[in-house]
């Protein structure tokens, strides 16, 4: 048998690369296409900041730098052309052949920076680029960063002067150069980090770097061209609302050059900027779920509207899973109903996108749901969750995380003590404590060091729920075929003890490791939401809900044990199988559930109850497989089932014979 699970536990590893790649497949080509826009948009930026420097009065300041210009226009144009259609795409060729018609004439500087930032933007909107960050940076871990990548040619400080600067040609940057940098947005510097500059000492961090950490040092470097003065200033003003308009998100922080801000809004707003920039995890926290979900379906929308529905799509996945998806149990307490029609809602709409639906039918579906997350708001506000609705909202938030590990977890547990193997009981103890400790690093991590989205979360949840439902279905079925083996003694001594080799152990500990783990990182995502929404108040309530929940938790492990040692080990290993093989209904149900959350498998609504609990949902693609798992259960202990008492018939016939003779 350790051989078997071995085997199948490569197999399985296979398969979740597999459906990792599955998965994934879909964005490479956005991918592509976003690479391409970024390294115009890169471009575009060093046109707009250098060109009037070197070209002033129709006269060529500096030759090489009027070279490369003219160079970056013509990629610019090569690229434009590349990319793939759209509405707005024979605009921005057009807008491209004017730029560089400008730069071979040497047009006022003035003229082609305004071309270029208006070009900018144009492949900005038509392709839906990134241009912040998913996750406000930690800009303490950016500090290090710098002196680490960055202070050897830009120095401690940002001047410009480290010990590898001499002879560089040209001079590494001055952060400090209050002209340049008032031109350089925090999105301009990150795509500086990410492609680097051709022909220069400056180069590309793409790959020694995650894009979390070149965003945090993007943010570190924009700065240095600020005092504290200015983000005391700034930070007042902020605290007076003003900003707040100007300044929504992330996108809007990253995107603006302190120049622009104060052309366009005046110097108050500049140095609200300048603060911001020092301290951009505000925006993160200013957010609500709600909100973030409102946000998102808007954004949503304008793509679709703009004819990128994969972004559509990964937009509307993104408002389920970073907004409602965290206050979900607060609002079943106060309107179970509203909750599962804005859940029932959200997937109609992302429905809607797989289809390709009219623009107006989404319009339709985006107000509807509009409405109904400010319901769920006012519900929520108008409830203040008292102290009573907080305790049963952190309740629930355990039972409903932790009631299956604890059966699986148990389940394994029983069966070792009930196989003489309690030496073995080390490795699954292992397993689930590792998974404990893991899904908490996960989290912090997450929290404070590196952005993991909601459509991951759902991924690694998924691939872990079918991947342990697999495994639970081939250990049911093994129970299940012991369970009418002739000679029990013999067999325990023989063939179970015998069969718990290492591999097995390994097999019995990946198993309870799964299933913790798959729980633990979202448990924790939803009581940080439940610890927010609760306030100073109610905290005591969340630790007390949690508690008992833990209490219950317990409870039920212990009634585990309680009747799995008292039970005739026969009815307990045929009792173990069928919950082993239910269990794995259930969990094949959760993970297609959470891959279509993710957005990886499409979703056919029908009318059937939606039972979360059983890992049963309204449509064919979790009901399809779990009506073959579980025909699949009943095949195979039938089947174990007249074969083994076929065996027994014949082993019985035999040792009449025997007697007989």
């Amino acid at each position: 048998m350790g051989a078997m699970i071995f085997s199948l536990g490569k197999w399985l590893g296979g398969l979740a690369f597999l459906i990792s790649l599955l998965g994934y497949s879909g964005v490479g080509s956005a991918e592509v296409v976003e690479g391409r826009a970024q390294t115009a948009l890169h471009m575009l930026d060093y046109i707009g900041v250098d060109y009037p420097e070197f070209v002033q009065g129709g006269q060529i300041l500096n030759a090489e730098e009027y070279r490369e210009q003219l160079e970056f226009a013509r990629e610019v144009l090569g690229i434009v052309e590349q990319l793939p259609v759209a509405p707005q795409k024979s605009g921005i060729q057009e807008q491209a052949h004017q730029l560089l018609t400008l730069i071979e004439e040497k047009a006022p500087g003035d003229r082609v920076a305004i071309v270029a930032d208006q070009l900018r933007w144009d492949i900005i909107r038509a392709y839906q680029i990134e241009i912040a960050p998913q996750q406000a940076p930690d800009l303490s871990v950016a500090e290090a960063l710098y002196q680490a990548q960055c202070a050897t040619c830009h120095g401690a400080e940002g001047y410009g002067d480290g010990p590898a600067a001499e002879g560089l040609e040209p001079e590494p940057t001055n952060f400090h150069e209050q002209a340049r940098q008032e031109q350089r947005s925090i999105y301009s510097l990150f795509s500086t980090i990410t492609l680097g500059v051709p022909g220069t000492a400056m180069p590309s961090f793409q790959r020694p770097l995650s894009e979390h950490e070149r965003w945090a040092l993007a943010f570190y470097v924009s700065t240095f061209i600020t005092t504290a003065e200015e983000q005391q200033t700034g930070a007042a003003l902020w605290q007076q609302g003003i900003g707040k308009e100007e300044f929504p998100d992330l996108q809007a922080l990253a995107s603006q050059t302190p120049q622009e801000v104060g052309a366009r809004y005046g110097e108050e707003v500049r140095q609200v900027l300048a603060y911001l920039r020092s301290a951009p995890a505000l925006l993160d926290s200013e957010k609500a779920p709600l909100d973030l979900s409102l946000e998102g379906l808007e954004k949503s929308l304008n793509a679709y509207r703009e004819g990128h529905h994969e972004r559509a799509q990964q937009l509307a996945v993104e408002a389920y899973l970073e907004g409602f998806e965290l206050v979900e149990t607060s609002l079943n307490t106060v309107a179970p109903d509203l909750r599962s029609h804005i859940e029932q809602e959200m997937m109609a709409y992302r429905v809607l996108i797989r289809k390709g639906a009219p623009v107006e039918a989404l319009e339709s579906q985006q107000g509807k749901l509009q409405g109904l997350l400010n319901q769920a708001r006012e519900q929520l506000e108008e409830a203040e969750l008292s102290t009573t609705a907080i305790a049963l909202s952190s309740l629930t938030i355990i039972l409903r995380e932790g009631l299956e590990a604890v059966l699986i977890v148990g389940a394994i547990l029983s069966f070792l003590i009930r196989s003489g193997r309690r030496d073995a009981l080390i490795y699954v103890h292992v397993g689930w404590i590792l998974a404990l400790a893991l899904g908490v690093a996960t989290w912090f991590a997450a929290t404070y060091l590196i952005f993991i989205s909601g459509a991951s979360r759902e991924l690694t949840e998924g691939i872990a729920a079918l991947i342990s439902a697999v495994i639970l279905l081939y250990v049911g079925f093994w129970l299940h075929s012991k369970a009418y083996a002739k000679g029990w003694r013999a067999f325990l001594a023989k063939q179970v003890r015998g069969a718990l080799n290492k591999r097995t152990l390994g097999a019995l500990a990946l198993l309870s490791f799964l299933a913790v783990y798959r729980e633990v990182f979202e448990t924790v995502l939803f009581y940080q939401a439940l610890w927010t929404q609760a306030g100073s108040e109610g905290r005591g309530a969340v630790l007390g809900g949690f508690g008992a929940g833990v209490g219950v938790l317990l409870l039920v492990s212990g009634l585990v044990f309680y009747y799995s040692v008292r039970l005739p080990i026969k009815l307990f290993f045929g009792a173990t199988s069928v919950i082993l093989a239910l269990l794995a209904v259930i969990l094949a149900g959760k993970g297609v559930g959470a891959l279509q959350e993710a957005g990886m498998i499409p979703v056919d609504a029908v009318a059937f109850p939606s039972m979360p609990a059983l890992g049963i949902y309204p449509n064919w693609q979790v009901l399809l497989l779990q009506g073959g798992v579980l025909a699949v259960i009943i095949a195979g202990f039938a089947y174990t089932h007249f074969a083994s008492r076929r065996a027994l018939s014949l082993d019985n016939a035999e040792e009449r014979m025997q007697e007989g003779s």
